[in-house]
């Protein structure tokens, strides 16, 4: 049938591609576009067979006009390959480079049913046996993915996830002491390699969909590559994806459970020093994309004020590294705050107001907003963590004078200079005197950012 490409909904676009792919015609209600993914569109919709059964499926596509149609080629191979084992996955019913209406690289899979909000994964009452198991499920789900052929998924990225990873950091020009740190640690800690395996390469919550039974589903396959399997598990242990809560695999399980589901998978069992080392990997990985994400809105390539929120919260991520490497020094509270002085303006003060407005937006208009605004209440919480740490750097000590104190006793009048030298190896960064500059400026930026992320010394 012919159709004219600007005449075309994205609804009837999905339509026109599961008739073709499932040699019947199809219909599409009105999709809506799903939170989450930052660099691609999740969308949901109703598909309608002509007899008047139904079918709930999801869109998977670049931004038009950003498409990368190899990348999303490979995706639709990863989920072939991990089904093919067992994996539980969606079902791929479409997939292309692009389509009237669609205008990008997409997938069309069938809804799996499932929960996939964190907080709701570690909290919900209905969910609490499952929590028993979910490590250990979540083990043995990797494993299985790691037992994918991968002959089939030769487009795939392979190559040294560290040497890849320190490119993409140097091309940001932008020295970081804690970055370089991470760096010479695990040069210098290496594990013997395993052999290359599918690795999906972002396995945490948030991609996988559980219910009361256990996985249904693992979703966002964009990140998948060929490497070292216990990659995976690292990434599953970096406590970025604990969201807030204590237990070291996503907040929910311990990694002897982990572990556990792995070897019945997989009949081997990494060592906790292999495991350790990746889980440093991952964290010192979040850290460099963290700041790549960022640059794209501080680059001017994208505006976005979720890119922009990424950049204050790398710090999350240097204090998370220095605190798995042992290297963090200083006292571990947030810095104290500063009496406003005399001003000629009228109460209430400029922190006040951003108190006030934040309160505003986040008790008063926020649960005003229905399942049909997720998107709106996903951008109205950024808004409301950055008007958070507007207010606390207003109030905060300035430590600036501290960190060139620091900084002047190994020889540096900036961070980047002393980055710099770790990087050389003119200094230890093992030596109290270098770690100490380093831990002052992470926790004086984390206690603007996000205080809460600080944990007490007891914790550790």
């Amino acid at each position: 049938m012919a159709v004219n490409d600007g005449a075309v909904s994205l609804g009837d676009g999905i339509g026109l591609v599961l008739s073709e792919s499932r040699g019947t015609a199809m219909t599409v209600s009105e999709p809506r576009q799903l939170t989450g993914g930052a660099s691609r569109q999740v969308w949901a919709a109703e598909a309608h067979y002509a007899d008047g059964q139904s079918l709930a499926v999801v869109l998977r596509r670049d931004p038009p006009g950003h498409g990368d149609a190899e990348r999303m080629r490979a995706e639709a191979a990863c989920l072939r390959a991990a089904a093919a084992v067992g994996v539980p996955v969606p079902a791929l019913l479409a997939s292309g480079d692009t389509a009237p209406g669609i205008d990008a690289p997409y997938l069309v899979m069938d809804m799996v049913q499932g929960e996939s909000i964190p907080r709701k994964l570690q909290r919900d009452p209905e969910l609490a046996e499952v929590r028993t198991h979910l490590a250990e499920d979540m083990g043995f789900v990797l494993g299985t993915i790691h037992r994918a052929d991968v002959d089939t998924l030769g487009m795939l990225d392979v190559g040294d996830p560290l040497d890849a990873l320190e490119s993409v950091y140097r091309d940001l020009d932008d020295p970081r002491p804690a970055v370089e740190v991470g760096l010479r640690w695990l040069r210098e800690n290496r594990p013997v390699k395993r052999p290359d395996a599918l690795v999906h390469g972002d396995f945490r919550l948030g991609n996988v969909l559980v219910d009361g039974a256990g996985i249904r589903g693992v979703l966002d396959w964009e990140l998948a590559h060929l490497g070292d399997p216990i990659e995976d598990l690292g990434w599953l242990c970096v406590r970025a994806w604990r969201f807030g809560a204590q237990p070291p695999v996503a907040g929910i399980g311990t990694r002897e459970q982990l572990l556990d589901g792995y070897e019945r998978a997989t009949g081997t069992r990494p060592s906790d020093a292999e495991l350790h080392w990746w889980e440093t990997y991952g964290t010192l990985r979040w850290l460099v994309l963290s700041r790549f994400q960022a640059q794209r809105h501080l680059g001017g390539s994208e505006n976005s004020i979720e890119l922009a929120a990424i950049g204050r919260r790398v710090c999350e991520s240097e204090y998370d590294l220095l605190l798995i490497l042992g290297l963090l020094d200083g006292t571990e509270v947030p810095p104290g705050e500063t009496t406003p002085g005399p001003s000629l303006h009228d109460r209430p003060s400029l922190s006040e107001i951003l108190d006030l407005v934040a309160g505003t937006l986040r008790d008063d208009v926020a649960p005003v907003l229905d399942g049909a605004h997720d998107r709106e209440r996903y951008l109205l919480r950024i808004c409301v963590n950055l008007l958070g740490m507007a207010g606390r750097e207003l109030g905060a000590e300035d430590r600036t004078r501290d960190l060139q104190d620091l900084l002047a006793a190994v020889g540096c009048v900036s961070e980047a200079e002393l980055a710099g030298k770790i990087r050389a190896g003119s200094v230890a960064y093992t030596d109290p005197a270098v770690s100490r500059p380093i831990s002052t400026a992470v926790l004086a930026r984390l206690g603007v950012a996000n205080p809460r992320h600080l944990l007490p010394a007891s914790r550790h």
